[in-house]
């Protein structure tokens, strides 16, 4: 059992933990809790190292609990928690999302969870947006950071899948006049919304009828999923 504050892989998830606030590029993340370590197990992904706490008869190395808890990011402790290596490919569709700006990391999280829901294949992390694999953004995916794939690329990279759909609050189509069944949707933050360069260079602008000025990202990025699988299923 590890006793000592000073242990050195409890030094490294203090590590991984707080490089996401610093945005060091390690190569791994920590999940924590027994949902989203048993999401992992489920989708195939083998941890690189994994801890519980001292007598919870889970399985990894045993930490002392409070040990544990002083290294966990969550504010009540974890009793299970493991060190995962990154994962990122190439975007892809048949759908993909593509996120510009989302600044909000739990934002990320949800919009992982709504692909997944909706049978997006890719979700791809632009210019500005938060890491999807930080400690809020895992948590939020509720274990779909697991099952989405995840790529990093910019709309001038030219491989985001076409037809790219711009969505705009208040301007444009309505997205259920295009019956989109392919390509990618392009997703900005709250308030700024997309840069005028990526809106040109999309394919189609579209809004969500709505009676308000606009939608969180991540409700809007689910509405729009949602829409799209719907015409998809005819």
């Amino acid at each position: 059992m590890i006793t000592s504050p000073h242990n050195e892989h409890l030094k490294t998830i203090r590590k991984l933990n707080q490089r996401r606030r610093r945005r060091d590029d390690l190569g791994r993340f920590v999940a924590e809790g027994e949902d989203l370590l048993a999401a992992a197990d489920a989708a195939g992904w083998e941890p690189v190292e994994r801890y519980c706490a001292g007598g919870s008869g889970l399985p990894g190395t045993e930490v002392e609990p409070k040990l544990l808890a002083a290294a966990s990011e969550l504010g009540s402790g974890t009793r299970a928690l493991a060190v995962y290596e990154e994962r990122w490919v190439a975007p892809m569709g048949p759908l993909c999302v593509y996120l510009h700006g989302v600044h909000d990391p739990g934002n990320v999280g949800t919009i992982l969870r709504s692909a997944e829901a909706f049978g997006a294949a890719s979700v791809v992390i632009g210019p500005g947006t938060a890491d999807p694999f930080g400690p809020k953004a895992v948590r939020a995916s509720m274990g779909s950071v697991f099952t989405v794939a995840l790529a990093r690329a910019g709309v001038a990279d030219g491989d985001i899948p076409r037809p790219r759909v711009a969505l705009v609050a208040g301007e444009g189509v309505p997205l259920d006049e295009l019956a989109l069944r392919d390509g990618s949707l392009l997703i900005g933050a709250e308030r700024d919304g997309l840069p005028e360069a990526v809106v040109a260079g999309a394919d189609h602008v579209a809004r969500i009828p709505i009676a308000s000025h606009s939608l969180n990202a991540a409700m809007a990025a689910t509405v729009a999923l949602y829409e799209v699988s719907r015409m998809a299923a005819g």
